[in-house]
């Protein structure tokens, strides 16, 4: 069901055959990541805020990629980050060993994530001191926290495989747990999702896609909210 696949950059992804999808861009895996999650959510907010803490919460946390990436950013800042995912099928750890993105990052990031992984799906844990992880393995409408979050990354399945993660009640569900002038990210960009995020008082922006989209979405939530 699960099959490891290289994509346009040379980077790993997995190729669900049960959902007939990837996990990341076949154009790009490591670059996708980088440019949607990375630069276009958390670098933004934290090019826009003074503090020297954020929180993410990533909805499809799958491989680990947007959370190993932005671990080894903030650590490198000096920025103190608390991650949540959701994941509803974690993947084994034997599988996230394999995905071979430690060459990407620091060795501290990847022996702290892989060393951890399977007690954050349990538990908050220290991947680093500055670097708190939990994987929260569940169904996003269950998903439930007192958390509000800087910024939400959303990693799901596209919608002509999985239509329920970006119907109205997920994507409110979703930006229910963004603090007022935090930012959401996603790779994708249509009109119903534009049409759901601007009816719940977001501010929404079309943005330059990763290799292989020509456009993705990012909004922000007003400090009045």
């Amino acid at each position: 069901m699960l099959e490891f696949v290289i994509t346009g950059d040379g980077s790993k992804t997995i190729y669900n055959s049960e959902v007939g999808e990837n996990y990341h861009s076949r154009h790009g895996a490591l670059q996708e990541s980088r440019h949607v999650f990375l630069k276009s959510g958390l670098e933004f907010f934290l090019a826009n805020s003074p503090s020297q803490d954020v929180s993410v919460l990533e909805v499809g946390f799958g491989t680990g990629l947007n959370f190993l990436l932005s671990a080894d950013h903030c650590i490198s800042n000096g920025i103190n980050l608390d991650y949540t995912g959701i994941e509803a099928y974690p993947l084994s750890a034997e599988m996230i060993c394999q995905t071979g993105y430690g060459q990407y990052v620091s060795p501290a990031v990847w022996t702290g994530f892989t060393g951890n992984y399977r007690d954050s799906l349990i538990n908050p844990v220290q991947i680093v001191e500055t670097c708190q992880l939990q994987i929260a393995a569940c169904k996003l409408l269950d998903f439930r926290s007192d958390k509000q979050y800087d910024v939400i990354y959303f990693d799901a399945f596209a919608s002509i495989h999985q239509p329920e993660m970006w119907d109205e009640d997920a994507i409110s569900h979703t930006l229910s747990f963004l603090k007022p002038g935090g930012i959401f990210v996603t790779y994708a960009i249509t009109g119903n999702l534009k049409r759901i995020i601007k009816g719940l008082g977001l501010r929404v922006e079309k943005a330059p896609g990763a290799p292989g989209k020509r456009e993705m979405l990012r909004a922000i939530k007003r400090a009045d909210m």
